[in-house]
């Protein structure tokens, strides 16, 4: 008996584990309808902060992005700078979450002389939450972990996402695209962000 339990264990102990996906398109993102998760996070200056209270305060239009490093990433936050003014008369707050250390963050806050929020998940805790986490290529390592101050030891990455909340944490819009080229132009979120505000 003791050695059919020892064998049922070892067998279980070799079952896959629900993993993190190898590539941008297997991920599982959170859908609209549903809450967002409870997720701490770190300021720019290194403070944790729970995601869920910071979107309490108001509307929120929640942006995942790879990292300062991310040309196409820096484009975005430029475009939300100019539609920063749009969104703060609709009542919306903006905080972007990257892979980022805070001190990283804070390069990225001055280089592009945001006004907005800028969050750390630098171990990716809140985009594995959020089910926007996967692996990334061998070619990102050294990149991930200086932008990440060796925290990303999983070496992954967040899929570029859009995110509008409503107070009570409730996703009312996404957009989410496995091609981190491809961002949501900027009229379109302005227009979701009037429809769903509504």
């Amino acid at each position: 008996m003791k050695i059919l339990l020892t064998l049922a264990l070892c067998a279980v102990s070799f079952l896959p584990v629900a993993d993190v996906p190898q590539k941008a398109e297997d991920i599982s993102p959170l859908l609209i309808g549903e809450t967002i998760p409870d997720v701490s996070l770190q300021t720019i200056d290194g403070q944790s902060i729970s995601l869920t209270k910071e979107v309490a305060r108001q509307p929120t239009v929640l942006i995942f992005y790879r990292g300062g490093w991310c040309p196409y990433c820096n484009r975005q936050l430029a475009e939300l700078r100019t539609l920063e003014p749009d969104l703060k008369k609709m009542g919306y707050q903006i905080i972007a979450i990257s892979t980022d250390s805070p001190a990283n963050l804070k390069s990225t806050l001055d280089k592009n002389e945001l006004g907005f929020t800028l969050l750390s998940d630098a171990d990716l805790t809140s985009a594995k939450a959020f089910g926007l986490a996967f692996k990334a290529p061998a070619a990102y390592s050294a990149t991930l972990e200086k932008g990440s101050a060796g925290k990303n030891t999983e070496k992954l990455l967040p899929v570029p996402s859009v995110f509008l909340l409503s107070p009570q944490g409730i996703i009312k819009f996404e957009y989410i695209n496995p091609n981190f080229k491809e961002r949501i132009p900027g009229q379109l979120l302005k227009v979701a962000a009037e429809t769903v505000r509504g």
